[in-house]
Order: structure tokens, then C-alpha cells, then sequence
């Protein structure tokens, strides 16, 4: 759907940037910005700023960048006119409505309808649960200690007895067979037609980060198989990069995330006030998932089952935690089997008790280890500190690799030399643990003279629009065409015309361009390092300098352009006649 400029403009300028990007990254306030680690890439150090005045986020490790709609886009995989509706929604603007006849239904985007259907039935399973008919499926949640607050919070639901009820009620609404399909919803076969996927389960909604109902997972009543059953994959739901519960989660304001097996161990944690609690989707723990909780905390806290199939996906996790840089720990529920079964027996205290104690990931690791071997027998012994040593080879950083030494060595009663001397023995054969291998020499790659003509151009943009109050000082020098670079000179137009007219926002000049890459590149316009000065009169000289190569840049490449070309020749010599009278004069930056 089209949305006039004006609109879009006022949608953007009504949603901060900061608490959007806030709400997906957790940022601490460093200076004039902002900075967290990047939701695009994996990394342990922040990269990731985003700038209030400037209105734009920017990491300065892998070059993503953009406005608020922008992040959007990439981050949720919307579409522009799907991020203008939720940033419009957010801040309370009525945009033109949208009414969704039947023909529409099926022009629409597919992925918004897909979502539509998905709330429809979650609306359903909702009213079922509370109807004469769902009286099985509201006692068997009564009778695992669910309040009725808790069941409405997670909008648990039911699936109906007969196994048409959902597609029928659908296909009222004017939803064909083949989108109740896409959705998940339903199947079909040539003996039934379209039919219920779901039916005489209790049902709970799957939601996103958004609290937009995008699958569901149902879990049968007794004996029966499959126990659980989930949503299979769709346009909109991609399990690997979901988890139960992170749309409640990720606003709980606590120091870790609690991750855990099922969606009942979920409910029952926020039910008792842990509000941090997720779950993955039926599947193993994934890089994507990680990558998600990277988002919203450093720490996360396993709280899988017991017994050796939860032993076993701790441990996995345990790994896809540390390679993405989150801290792990381990949560002993013994003698109880999980979280549910754990707070309904012992109670909340003792819950958060077992938080407080909860074991360091790697110590877990060892001390699942020490199962496969008799200490007591001294090969046997000697065998499992090598096995702890190779275990340490994985701490690349020489620090955190010494400080597990001197803990394991304290814990396990081994000598701390004897046990770093194993360590490095494996490190060496193998080549894992290697020192940061430094040049052997001051010699770096040089920038071509293009590089730098580009680099220069781009920081004045940037100083442009971190100090535009400098532009009144410099407007009778520079101009558009002073940027060779055919993107860096449409947008120093957009910019200087907005600073002469005392605006300065360079997030609105990111809309004007359609293409993903040239987004990211206009951000980077923006966002270029600016080196720190001593004192202000090292500034001004940088300052200075840098005007001083966008102009001479500029004078030489029209001269080059000067065979035929008249405006050519009036743009170098009007170059020249600025670049003698700047190269004269001091601007000062108050």
C-alpha cells in the first residue's frame, strides 16, 4: 500500500529510535550514542550504535544501517509498508484503513494474511476452552495449577473433539482451504478434503516477539501420541529463530534469561513470578534461537529435564551459547524432574534459591565428564585431566583460558602448572588456543588516492550531521557537486538543502532510497569514525583539513571533465577561487 511522504515522515519522527531498538537490542549509553551488540551478525564486543540525534542505528562491524524503518525490515523481515503499519500503530497514528474483502483476501500479502488466520484461530481455541465443550480441556489446565490469569495471559486454548471445527469456522470467514493449509492449520487428503491439523488438544498460542500469534502447539489430554504437537513450518513461522514465551520475556527487566524445555515448564515459571522463562519449539536449541537471546541478555540459564536426554541437550546448548559469547549456567532441579514438577513441590523461594546457585556451564561440562571415568584409578584419573585440558583448549582468550586453569586446577586438585603445561602440550598439536599472531612488521595495506577522496567526503558528511550548526560557517565553499561520488552527491544534496533551511535529519534522507544496499551505504555516510581530538584547536585543523580535500578533490576531478563540458568549467573555476580563499582561512568550530 502507498503511504504519502508526509505520512511516512511523521510515522518515523514519532517513533525514537532508541526505544525501538532498545525494546529488540540492549543498549548502554556511551557518549552522545548508544551501542549494543549487532542483531545482524555474531559478535562479543559492541559495534552496534545508534544515534538519537541522528536518528539511525549503524554497526561499525558488518555496515548494517539504516532509520527506524530500515531496522525494522531487517530485523522482523518486514516489508516497508508492514513496518510504516506497526511504527504507525505505536505511536498512535491512524493510518488509511485497509479493508479486507474476499478479493482483497487473496491479493493481499500473503504473509499478512497468514497472520490473520493464525489470530483468527487463536481466538477460537480461546472461546472453546471456555465453552461447555472445551470442560476437558479447562480441567486438565485447572489440574496442572494454572490460574485463570495465567491461562488468558498465554491465551491457552482448545482444539475441538471433531476434527472439522477449525476449517469450518475459517472457511466462514472467507478463508479458502488452500491458506488454512499454508497456515498450518489444516490438511488435506483426497478421502477427507481439508480437515483440522489440530483437534482435542489443549492449545497454546506460539507468538513472536510482537505478540503476533504466528503457530500454535497442542498437547494431548492422558495417553495419546504425539504428546505435543506443533505448527509445521510457514511463511511466518521459521521454529529455529522463535522460542516460547520471549514476547513476555524480553521485557521482564531481569539479569538472565531462563531457558528451558516445554511450554508447561514456561507458563508454570512466569506463573510463580519468574517472568524470564522461554522454550524452544519442539526442536534442539539453535544457533538462531542463541543469536535471539544474544538480544535481550548476556546470561542464560539452563532449566532442562534431568535425566540423560536433558543432560545431553545441555550440554549441546551449552556450546551454541558459548559460540555466539552468552554466559551459560546450569540449573540443578534435583530430585525433581523440571521446572513445573520443581516450583509445584518445593515453591517459588526454593526456585530462586537453586537460580542463585546455579552451576557454571563449563564446571557442568567437567562434572558430567568425570561420570565416564574412575578416578579413583589413577590412569584412569590421569585420562580424565586430559580430557579436561583439551576441554580448556577452547577459551581462545588467554586470560579467560588461565582463569578456567586456575579454577579447574583449585576444584579438581591438580597442580596449576602441571595442568597449564597439558593444556598448552594440546593447544600446540592441535592449534587450537593459539596467541594472537601480531605483524612482524609496521607495514599495513595502503588506501588508493580513491579511497581517500571517498573517506574524506564521507566524513564531512558525518561531521555535517553530528554538528550542523558548522554549515552556516563553511555554506559559501561547498555544494553538492563537490562530492564525485554519484550517491554521496545526492545525498549531500538532500542534506545541505535541509541545512540551509536550519533541518538536519538524516534519517528521513535514508527513505528516500528504495534499495537495501544503498540504504546501507547512505547510512554509512553518516556514521563514519570521527577521530578523537586532544583540544579543540587539533579539531578545527582536522576540520579544516577535511574540507580543505573535499575541495581540492572537487576542483581536480572538474577540471578533468573540462573537453566541452561549460558547467565543468564554471564549477573549476569557481573551485579554484574557494580553494584559495579556504586554504587562507580559519573556521572556527563554536
Amino acid at each position: 500500500m502507498y503511504y504519502p511522504d508526509e505520512l511516512i515522515e511523521e510515522v518515523r519522527a514519532r517513533n525514537d529510535i532508541v526505544d525501538v531498538v532498545s525494546g529488540y537490542v540492549r543498549l548502554q549509553k556511551k557518549g552522545a550514542s548508544y551501542f549494543g551488540l549487532c542483531p545482524f551478525h555474531n559478535e562479543k564486543s559492541p559495534s552496534f550504535s545508534v544515534s538519537p540525534t541522528k536518528q539511525m542505528y549503524y554497526c561499525f562491524g558488518c555496515g548494517a544501517g539504516g532509520n527506524v524503518f530500515t531496522f525494522l525490515m531487517n530485523y522482523e523481515n518486514d516489508t516497508f509498508p508492514e513496518a510504516v503499519k506497526v511504527l504507525a500503530d505505536r505511536a498512535g497514528i491512524k493510518l488509511p484503513e485497509i479493508e479486507y474483502s474476499q478479493e482483497m483476501k487473496k491479493t493481499e500479502s500473503k504473509k499478512a494474511v497468514l497472520l490473520e488466520i493464525n489470530k483468527e484461530a487463536a481466538k477460537y481455541f480461546y472461546y472453546q476452552l471456555r465453552a461447555p465443550q472445551g470442560k476437558t480441556g479447562y480441567r486438565y489446565m485447572t489440574e496442572r495449577q494454572l490460574t485463570d490469569e495465567t491461562m488468558k495471559k498465554f491465551g491457552i486454548g482448545y482444539s475441538n473433539k471433531f476434527s472439522d471445527d477449525l476449517v469450518k469456522y475459517l472457511k466462514q470467514k472467507g478463508y479458502s482451504d488452500e491458506l488454512i493449509v499454508q497456515a498450518g492449520l489444516g490438511i488435506f487428503d483426497e478421502k477427507r478434503g481439508t480437515h483440522d491439523k489440530f483437534w482435542n488438544r489443549v492449545m497454546f498460542p506460539i507468538q513472536d516477539i510482537n505478540h503476533r500469534v504466528i503457530a500454535f502447539g497442542g498437547r494431548v489430554m492422558g495417553e495419546g501420541e504425539p504428546k505435543y504437537l506443533n505448527s509445521p513450518e510457514t511463511m511466518i513461522f521459521d521454529k529455529s529463530r522463535n522460542l516460547y514465551g520471549l514476547n513476555f520475556a524480553r521485557s521482564s527487566r531481569r539479569e538472565n534469561i531462563i531457558l528451558c524445555e516445554g511450554y508447561m515448564d514456561v507458563i508454570s515459571m512466569h506463573q510463580a513470578g519468574f517472568t524470564q522463562a522461554v522454550a524452544s519449539l519442539g526442536t534442539a536449541f539453535t544457533a538462531g534461537q542463541a543469536n535471539l537471546l544474544r538480544r535481550f541478555t548476556d546470561t542464560v540459564i539452563l532449566s532442562y529435564d534431568s535425566d540423560g536426554a536433558g543432560v545431553k541437550a545441555a550440554l549441546r546448548a551449552i556450546g551454541i551459547l558459548r559460540e555466539v559469547g552468552l554466559t551459560g549456567k546450569v540449573l540443578n532441579l534435583e530430585p525433581y524432574k523440571d521446572p513445573d514438577e520443581f516450583i509445584k513441590n518445593k515453591g517459588a523461594e526454593a526456585f530462586q534459591e537453586r537460580l542463585d546457585r546455579a552451576e557454571n556451564s563449563f564446571f557442568f561440562e567437567i562434572r558430567m565428564l568425570e561420570r565416564d571415568f574412575d578416578t579413583k584409578d589413577p590412569e584412569e584419573k590421569t585420562k580424565f585431566h586430559r580430557e579436561i585440558a583439551k576441554k580448556l583448549c577452547a577459551f581462545s582468550e588467554e586470560v579467560e583460558r588461565e582463569n578456567y586453569i586456575e579454577a579447574v586446577a583449585d576444584k579438581y586438585h591438580i597442580g596449576f602448572e602441571s595442568l597449564r603445561s597439558m593444556v598448552n602440550s594440546y593447544a600446540a598439536k592441535t592449534g587450537l588456543a593459539q596467541p594472537l599472531q601480531r605483524p612482524k612488521s609496521g607495514i599495513q595495506k595502503k588506501n588508493t588516492p580513491q579511497d581517500s577522496i571517498k573517506r574524506s567526503q564521507r566524513l564531512l558528511l558525518t561531521w555535517l550531521a553530528e554538528e550542523p550548526q558548522l554549515y552556516p560557517k563553511i555554506e559559501k565553499y561547498i555544494s553538492a557537486e563537490d562530492f564525485t561520488e554519484e550517491l554521496y552527491q545526492k545525498v549531500a544534496g538532500h542534506l545541505l538543502e535541509g541545512l540551509k533551511s536550519g533541518v538536519c535529519e538524516p534519517a528521513s534522507i535514508v527513505s528516500l532510497f528504495e534499495d537495501e544496499e544503498e540504504q546501507r551505504e547512505v547510512a554509512g555516510l553518516f556514521n563514519t569514525k570521527l577521530i578523537e581530538m586532544e583540544n579543540e584547536q587539533a579539531k578545527e585543523k582536522a576540520f579544516h583539513d577535511v574540507l580543505l580535500a573535499v575541495k581540492k578533490n572537487s576542483y581536480e576531478y572538474h577540471m578533468q571533465q573540462l573537453s566541452g563540458d561549460v558547467n565543468a568549467l564554471k564549477l573549476a573555476v569557481e573551485g579554484k577561487k574557494a580553494l584559495e580563499e579556504l586554504s587562507k582561512t580559519h573556521i572556527s568550530l563554536k
